[in-house]
């Protein structure tokens, strides 16, 4: 089973040498990693070239993060396919070996997804994102899994690929229109699978809040799913668990 693994980035020398090296650590030997770089005028092309594993990569202007995603799964050869965001590192070098371990001993499921954690620049973990408890009903609340532990087969990109019209979270959008697809099923896995530092587009401050939940609204109306903004702002309160487990 090949598994491609797709980066954006764009600017991004000060964390992607130890993004490329979490996907260079990997045990399993089946593992294309794309880059898909928005123009870069930094050192981040430098750093891409110096890891010899990285050989289906592309630097050229974008229309923002998720064009930049389609693209990589568009480059993508692979029968599975996840991302590893150009601030987040595979958490061990095990991890793709038991994400094929899981998809090969369910071939009837089309996505699995684990948890991941948040941390800090000096790598502590300051927030624990389960998904375990996850279930569609809970999209109108705004609630998704976590989208760094989703794996899916290829034939899921084949059908769907992120919405450009929503600039921050067209990844819940993406896994909303999947998962009410009745062809395709998806089930946790006990594995947490990704690091995410704080600061990137979704986690950065209250504008973003207003602006993730402004669009998440939107999906869920756009389709059929009933929601307010009462019932997706009601998720914050549980969040502040998330920063009080900070275990594996």
């Amino acid at each position: 089973m090949k598994v491609s693994l797709v980066t954006a980035c764009y600017n991004s020398e000060k964390d992607l040498e130890q993004t490329l090296k979490s996907v260079a650590d990997q045990t399993y030997n089946n593992i294309e990693h794309v880059l898909v770089d928005g123009g870069s005028t930094d050192s981040t092309l430098d750093i891409i070239k110096r890891f010899d594993h990285v050989t289906n990569w592309v630097s050229e202007p974008d229309k923002g993060i998720y064009d930049a995603l389609n693209k990589g799964v568009q480059m993508a050869t692979g029968d599975v396919i996840g991302f590893v965001h150009s601030d987040d590192y595979l958490l061990d070098n095990t991890i793709i070996a038991s994400v094929v371990e899981q998809l090969t001993a369910k071939p009837q499921v089309s996505a699995i997804y684990g948890d991941i954690i948040f941390v800090n620049d000096e790598g502590k973990t300051i927030r624990y994102y389960s998904s375990k408890s996850w279930s569609f009903k809970k999209m109108a609340v705004g609630k998704m899994p976590a989208h760094p532990s989703f794996f899916a087969r290829k034939e899921v990109y084949d059908r769907y690929l992120f919405n450009l019209n929503y600039k921050i979270a067209a990844d819940f959008d993406h896994i909303l229109r999947v998962s009410k697809d009745p062809e395709f099923s998806l089930e946790y896995i006990p594995l947490v699978t990704t690091a995410m530092r704080m600061g990137g587009a979704s986690t950065d401050g209250i504008k973003s809040n207003i602006r993730i939940n402004k669009e998440i609204l939107a999906i869920c109306k756009s389709n059929g799913v009933k929601s307010n903004y009462l019932k997706i702002y009601s998720k914050y309160p549980s969040r502040l668990l998330e920063f009080l487990k900070r275990e594996k």
